[in-house]
């Protein structure tokens, strides 16, 4: 099994389906069919699972896994993340990243001065926001779009967040509250 750090998080199995050994998964990847389009699953405790795809139903998957044939062994695998080797994912085409690559870069605003480091990336279905740690008294939230991030250097191991109103200033949520009212206003 390659190590960790040359995985990539695919998703994870959640309950059984049925009695014949299927299993619910939710897919972390950008079209759920393709939690099993790159070769062979591989769990934390090191097992190998052939999978494949049965019925799509948003983020979630149900999948035959090779070997389980019923619920108690599909209930065996409730809560194990799956992974593939990195060397199995094609390129990223050009501005376009896998969340695995995003975390961990540092975050500097547009002046170079430090802001954190991205401990997450999170898609709670408007769009991925960056969770950058360190950013003053706690976490930061920052949406990663070209605004608000106008450059990523995974190479050089950091990406660059613009100081947008409220983002980096601490600015006035009242202020904030008012000029999304006038956007809203049909005015």
């Amino acid at each position: 099994m390659p190590a960790a750090g040359d995985t990539v998080a695919l998703g994870w199995i959640g309950r059984p389906h049925g009695v014949r050994g299927l299993v619910w998964a939710r897919a972390y990847t950008a079209q759920p069919e393709d939690i099993a389009a790159y070769g062979a699953l591989m769990t934390g405790d090191g097992r190998r699972l052939e999978a494949e795809v049965e019925r799509v139903k948003g983020a979630e998957v149900v999948l035959r896994i090779s070997g389980v044939t019923d619920r108690d062994q599909a209930a065996a695998l409730t809560g194990q993340e799956v992974r593939v080797s990195r060397s199995a994912l094609p390129e990223a085409a050009a501005e376009e990243f896998y969340h695995h690559d995003l975390i961990g870069l540092a975050a500097v605003a547009t002046s170079g001065e430090a802001v954190g480091r991205v401990v997450a990336v999170h898609d709670f279905g408007a769009g991925s926001v960056l969770e950058i740690d360190g950013a003053g008294s706690g976490g930061l939230f920052v949406p990663f779009t070209a605004d608000a991030v106008p450059e990523v250097d995974i190479e050089g191991g950091r990406l660059v967040v613009a100081p947008l109103p409220g983002l980096l200033d601490g600015g006035d949520p009242d202020e904030l509250e008012e000029d999304a009212g006038t956007r809203n206003d049909g005015d």
